[in-house]
């Protein structure tokens, strides 16, 4: 059985907290290609998120317990602008790396750093805003014991 990440089997299956944030460990498959074996752009979103949930994970925030109304009301968590920079393509069967890392916390939005690798090599870059909202649609600010959770270690 595989310990989910073949360069460090003590790493799980939702990555690891870091001084910086969180680093995940992913496998690019044959589906998330195009017909030549290069990943597809849309797909490359789907690493991001991925990395982005299981930081939120591992400091404490679950999506199930925010549309449980653990927070009072139903919450949940929405991107509100991204920026993409494309640098090199990841292919199949590469092993990428994806690093999240906070930026800052405002009221109702947090703004985060992402990066993927493949052997120490940036192939994307991301800045992403997302925010928290209630049923309704709107703006909930973060709950306080989120702010720290989501700080670098190191910062």
């Amino acid at each position: 059985m595989s310990a989910g990440a073949d360069e460090n089997p003590t790493v799980g299956l939702s990555g690891e907290l870091t001084d910086f944030g969180h680093r995940l460990v992913a496998r690019v498959y044959f589906a998330d290609t195009d017909f030549t074996g290069v990943v597809y752009h849309a797909r490359y979103l789907e690493f991001l998120e991925r990395g982005r949930s299981d930081f939120l994970r591992l400091a404490g925030v679950h999506h199930t317990e925010l549309a449980d109304g653990k927070h009072g009301e139903a919450l949940a968590w929405v991107v509100r602008r991204m920026e993409i920079d494309f640098r090199q393509p990841a292919r199949v069967d590469d092993v990428l790396t994806v690093e999240t890392r906070t930026e800052t916390i405002s009221g109702a939005r947090i703004f985060m750093a992402q990066r993927l690798l493949r052997d120490g090599e940036v192939l994307v870059e991301a800045k992403v805003e997302a925010a928290i909202i209630g049923v309704s649609g709107r703006p909930r600010r973060f709950p306080k014991e989120w702010i720290e959770a989501f700080k670098p270690k190191n910062g």
